[in-house]
């Protein structure tokens, strides 16, 4: 019989993202406490930011047509520190102003004090040294921000500037999407967590640690219900386990053929599932279907989708496929990473029928290097990089070609 033809990684995410549907729950966080969160809706400005035409310098507010030349002499008769308001600017003479203070009314233009000199003999006096032009040194009224205008938009992710602008905006409280709730298991009775003693044909799980890591790296509420024996049995238990309160299941392991994989009948059991080979290295085998909530009180399905055992391959699936599968639940509307064209440092001349994800690292000399041992069980190999090179299927190239590098700071956020 004849094997059927393997996805390409853009098939297999297409596919995924069209099931994907984000989630409709919300919740009021203060501005504090919203970091990471997901923004559910556009929010206004309360207020015009700045409120009032203001310095950006230390100076002098002028009036344009009184400094027709370097060299002129304005009496001071006024002083405007932030936070107060200064009096009409009268004609010939300058206000002492400093940075955030508002513009005096009369003022068209600051000079900053570096261009102005002092008077022998008039305290109150200055000479302003350079000709300004109108506006210079002036942030208008609302030219960062203005009331009832937008501010941030749904789908956001709230980092430290957006609670910097809601801030700025008068806003307290954010309305964020509640938290992706993600179960994971890990399959293979040769499996061990650290600081067990490793029976004979024993590993210790790398795939917990990274695959939690991000997870929570998301923004989820991720629930570790550990190492499930190699039994149909125990894999259906942890399958109903997981289904409840939450949006999606993720395993590592028994996702290929053989005996011992059981991740296939068990789903098939308890929901539905799709067996998928794609045509990407490492990885390959993924799963994708859904299980039926074992909890009467619910209704639906939790997704579910099964990653590759190898570390490597179970970590770059997860970053191609899992990611933007949970930022599109989460209600993101960033859901693709940037890439870069950048220059690889290194022939890489045996082609693959795969698209290659290879690691590799920025070096000194703004080039890409490789990491020697490719091997998807060589997990180091994702620690020593800081990214991966998109290599299409059938292609070779040499030191000097420009290639597609995806940053793992950009796969992990």
């Amino acid at each position: 019989m004849n094997k059927p033809p393997m996805l390409t990684a853009q098939e297999a995410l297409d596919h995924l993202l069209a099931h994907a549907k984000p989630v409709h729950e919300s919740e009021l966080v203060t501005t504090q406490a919203a970091l990471g969160r997901v923004l559910a809706g556009d929010i206004a400005s309360q207020v015009d930011v700045p409120p009032l035409d203001n310095t950006s310098m230390d100076g002098y507010a002028v009036r344009c047509t009184d400094i027709l030349s370097s060299g002129t002499i304005l009496k001071v008769t006024q002083r405007i520190p932030a936070g107060s308001m200064g009096l009409q600017l009268q004609p010939g003479t300058a206000a002492r102003i400093f940075t955030g203070a508002p513009i005096p009314a009369g003022a068209d233009a600051v000079v900053m004090q570096e261009d102005c000199s002092a008077v022998e003999g008039q305290a109150d006096h200055i000479q302003i040294n350079s000709v300004p032009k109108l506006g210079q040194w002036i942030r208008r009224r609302g030219e960062d921000l203005s009331a009832s205008k937008t501010a941030l938009h749904a789908g956001m992710i709230l980092r430290p500037q957006e609670l910097g602008v809601a801030a700025s905006a008068g806003l307290t409280h954010l309305n964020v999407k509640r938290r992706i709730k993600v179960a994971a298991f890990f399959t293979g009775d040769e499996l061990a967590l650290p600081g067990e003693p490793l029976k004979p044909g024993g590993i210790y799980n790398s795939n917990r640690d990274t695959l939690l890591a991000c997870l929570r790296s998301l923004g989820c509420d991720a629930t570790d219900l550990g190492i499930v024996p190699d039994r149909l049995d125990a894999t259906r238990e942890a399958l109903r386990k997981a289904s409840k309160e939450h949006d999606l299941i993720i395993t590592s392991g028994g996702v290929s053929v053989g005996e011992e994989d059981h991740i296939k009948p068990a789903v098939t059991a308890e929901g539905r599932l799709d067996l998928w080979q794609i045509a990407i290295k490492p990885g390959k085998p993924l799963a994708f279907g859904a299980v039926r909530k074992s909890d009467s009180s619910a209704d639906g399905e939790a997704w579910f989708i099964g990653l590759p055992g190898n570390p490597v391959s179970s970590f770059v699936t997860f970053l191609l496929f899992v990611r933007p599968f949970i930022l599109k639940l989460a209600g993101r509307n960033d859901l693709f990473p940037p890439s870069y064209q950048m220059r690889a440092d290194f022939d890489w001349l045996k082609a693959d029928r795969r698209n290659e994800f290879l690691r590799a690292k920025v070096n000194s000399n703004g080039g890409l290097d490789v990491f020697p041992n490719q091997s998807s069980g060589v997990l180091t190999s994702a620690s020593w990089g800081d990214g991966l090179i998109d290599c299409p299927a059938g292609q070779t190239f040499k030191a000097g070609a420009l290639v597609k590098y995806i940053p793992f700071s950009a796969l992990l956020s």
